[in-house]
């Protein structure tokens, strides 16, 4: 198992995962829009798993100067519960730290009992606040 940071030439294993993880996405939410915008702005921070030459795991951050963001860990259903989710959050933390990252922040889906019980297994706490969006464009 490798963990590293993204690379151009993954580009078709990260889409598969991604589309394979979310097959109905949403017209703001496809794989290869996400994966281009990421690519021109803090392309630092992707990174991903391998295992024998094959995309298993993956995950986004961001960094706006004060706090740092988690997007999108995916690990494909056959290398769940082996450690890959923990450790491509490990990667992309020491990243955010080295940016000068103070404050971490993510966001899990209601009902995702089992991301919520990985990232507290993490240090990770649920804070009170009122999640809020607003979709621009698309």
């Amino acid at each position: 198992m490798n963990i590293r940071s993204y690379r151009p030439e993954d580009r078709a294993g990260v889409i598969r995962l991604w589309e394979e993880d979310d097959p109905n996405p949403s017209p703001w939410n496809r794989a290869a829009d996400i994966l281009d915008n990421k690519q021109s702005y803090q392309p630092g921070l992707l990174f991903i798993a391998e295992d024998s030459g094959t995309i298993v795991g993956s995950t986004m951050a961001g960094y706006d100067g004060r706090r740092g963001w988690i997007y999108s860990v995916v690990v494909a259903p056959s290398h769940r519960r082996q450690g890959i989710a923990s450790k491509l959050l490990a990667l992309a933390e020491q990243e955010l730290i080295s940016l000068g990252c103070t404050k971490l922040n993510l966001q899990v889906r209601d009902g995702n009992e089992g991301a919520v019980k990985l990232y507290e297994s993490l240090g990770y706490r649920i804070e009170p606040r009122v999640s809020m969006g607003k979709r621009l464009g698309r």
